[in-house]
C-alpha cells in the first residue's frame, strides 16, 4: 500500500499527525468518492454475540438467487441468528472454469453482482430485509487470486505473481488451477483491493466480510487493510479470516478460523480419539489469543467440509451426534456458524460450483426444534457468550463450565455410540442445578449416567 506520509516535520503536533493519517486512510478506502448508500446498520452485535447462518446462494433456493434467499428469510430470522454471511456475489470467471457453472471464488470483477444471482438492487433489498430484522450482513471477499478473465489480467498483469518466464501463476501449493495468484508485493494492487472491499460498504451497506484464504494474504496487508475498512462507517465491522493465524487478530479482525478444532472433532468421532482432544485444539486456538473480545469460529460443517468431508450426519454419528457435537462447538468459547440446511437436517454434500438445491420440503423438524433451543440459550447466557472458560472432560465426554459474575452454566455432552458414567468433580458434587431447556431442577450426586450422543445443559446463578 502506498505511505502517503513519507515525510513529517518532527515539530508538527501529534494531534495534526493523527489528522493527516486518517485523512489518507479515506483517500485510499474511498478514491472514487463513493456515496454511502442507505442508513449504516447500528445493531451490528459485537464480535462476542455474534451467530453465523452461512449462505450458498445456489443451493438456498430453487432459483439459486439472492431473491430466493430474501424470500426464506422467516426461516434465518427465526433461528434466532444475528449474522448473515453469503458465499461470494460476484460475476464468475468463464476461461478455466471448474464445475458446470464455476467456482464462486473465480472472481471475474470484484465490483459487480453475478448476474445469475440477481443485480445491485438485489442484493441491497437482501441487506434491508435482514437489517430490519436486527440481522447483519457480511460478504465473502476472495482477496488471495482471480479469474483468469479478470480484467487485470491483460489490464494490470502486475498484480500477479509470476513465473521466471513471466507467466502468471495458479496459488502455489494448490491445485486450484481456475485461478490466478495476486502479488501482494505490488502497492497498486493493494489499494485496488481496499477500494473494490470499500465500494461494497458503501454500495451495499453491508457489515463486513469473510475473508477467503486469509492465510495466504500477508500480515502487513490485512495490517494495513482492516483498520481503513473499520473507519469508513459509523459502526462497527465484523471481519472473519478464513485462516488459523492469531496474526489475523492483532491486524484487527474479530474472528480466525477454527480449522484444528474441527479435526480433532473428526478424530474424536471417526477415529476414536480421547476427547480431551477438543480440549487440547481449543487451547492452541487461543494460545496466543490477548483480547477477551476475539474469538475462533467454530463449526460442524461448511460449504468446503460439507462438500469434501461429507455432512455433519455423516461425521458425527448421525443426527444425534451432530446435535452433540454442535452444542460443544457453539458453546465453548467461540462464535458459532451454521451452513444453510444444517439446522433442518438436509443431510446432502451441497455442490457449489453448480446449482444443487435443497428440498426444503423435506425438513427434520424435530433437529429444527433443538438447533433453535440451542441458540436461543446462547443468545440469553452471558456467560456462554463472554464467561471464562474451565475445562472437565474425560476420554469420553466433554465436560466445561461458562461462568461470568456468578453466573455458571455446565455442559456435558457424550460423543460416542454408547451410554458413558461420567464421574463428577468433586466441585461439582450435591449440587442444584437447573436444566436450561426444561428449566427443570437437577440435583448433582457422585456421578452421571449419559445416553448415546445426548448431552446435559445446566446452569446455576
Amino acid at each position: 500500500m502506498k505511505n502517503y506520509l513519507y515525510i513529517i516535520l518532527w515539530l508538527f503536533s501529534s494531534n495534526i499527525l493523527l489528522s493527516c493519517e486518517k485523512s489518507d486512510d479515506n483517500i485510499i478506502s474511498n478514491p472514487n468518492g463513493y456515496e454511502q448508500y442507505g442508513t449504516p446498520f447500528q445493531e451490528v452485535p459485537a464480535s462476542e454475540d455474534a451467530t453465523i447462518y452461512q449462505v450458498n446462494i445456489r443451493a438456498f433456493s430453487a432459483e439459486g438467487t439472492l431473491q430466493g434467499v430474501i424470500d426464506r428469510m422467516d426461516h434465518i430470522d427465526s433461528l434466532g441468528v444475528n449474522v448473515i454471511y453469503l458465499m461470494p456475489v460476484y460475476p464468475v470467471g468463464e476461461e478455466r472454469s471448474a464445475g458446470g457453472l464455476g467456482s464462486p471464488y473465480a472472481v471475474r470483477d470484484f465490483k459487480a453482482v453475478n448476474p445469475e444471482f440477481g443485480s445491485l438492487e438485489d442484493l441491497r433489498s437482501l441487506v434491508e430485509e435482514a437489517h430490519n430484522r436486527g440481522i447483519a450482513v457480511i460478504l465473502d471477499f476472495v482477496a488471495n487470486h482471480t479469474a483468469w478473465d479478470n480484467v487485470w489480467i491483460t489490464e494490470n498483469p502486475e498484480y500477479y505473481q509470476q513465473d521466471e518466464d513471466g507467466n502468471i501463476i495458479v496459488p502455489p501449493g494448490t491445485n486450484w488451477n481456475d485461478v490466478a495468484q495476486l502479488n501482494y508485493e505490488n502497492e497498486d494492487l493493494q489499494d485496488a483491493m481496499i477500494d473494490a472491499m470499500s465500494y461494497w460498504i458503501y454500495n451495499a451497506n453491508i457489515d463486513g466480510f469473510r475473508m477467503d484464504a486469509a492465510d495466504y494474504v500477508p500480515f502487513s496487508f490485512w495490517n494495513e487493510a482492516v483498520p481503513v475498512l473499520r473507519g469508513i462507517k459509523n459502526q462497527d465491522l465484523l471481519m472473519f479470516a478464513e485462516g488459523g493465524r492469531t496474526d489475523h487478530l492483532r491486524a484487527g479482525f474479530d474472528y480466525i478460523f477454527g480449522f484444528r478444532y474441527f479435526d480433532a472433532l473428526k478424530e474424536v468421532f471417526l477415529d476414536g480419539a480421547p476427547v480431551t482432544e477438543l480440549q487440547k485444539a481449543h487451547a492452541e486456538l487461543y494460545a496466543n489469543v490477548y483480547d477477551d473480545s476475539k474469538r475462533v469460529v467454530k463449526y460442524v460443517t461448511n460449504h468446503d467440509v460439507n462438500l469434501s468431508d461429507g455432512t455433519p450426519q455423516e461425521l458425527f454419528g448421525g443426527d444425534e451426534g451432530s446435535l452433540a457435537a454442535f452444542v460443544v462447538a457453539a458453546y465453548q468459547r467461540s462464535v458459532p456458524m451454521i451452513y444453510n440446511g444444517q439446522a433442518v437436517g438436509f443431510n446432502k454434500r451441497l455442490e457449489f460450483f453448480d446449482r444443487d438445491p435443497i428440498n426444503w420440503n423435506n425438513i427434520d423438524e424435530e433437529m429444527l426444534s433443538e438447533y433453535k433451543e440451542i441458540i436461543k440459550f446462547r443468545n440469553a447466557s452471558e456467560a456462554i457468550r463472554r464467561g471464562e472458560l474451565k475445562s472437565f472432560s474425560s476420554d469420553d465426554v466433554v465436560v466445561f463450565t461458562m461462568e461470568k459474575g456468578g453466573d455458571t452454566v455446565l455442559v456435558m455432552s457424550n460423543l460416542r455410540n454408547k451410554e458413558v458414567n461420567y464421574i463428577l468433580p468433586a466441585v461439582f458434587r450435591n449440587s442444584e442445578w437447573t436444566e436450561v431447556f426444561t428449566n427443570s431442577s437437577v440435583s448433582l450426586g457422585e456421578q452421571v449416567s449419559l445416553e448415546p450422543f445426548t448431552y446435559l445443559v445446566l446452569n446455576k446463578k
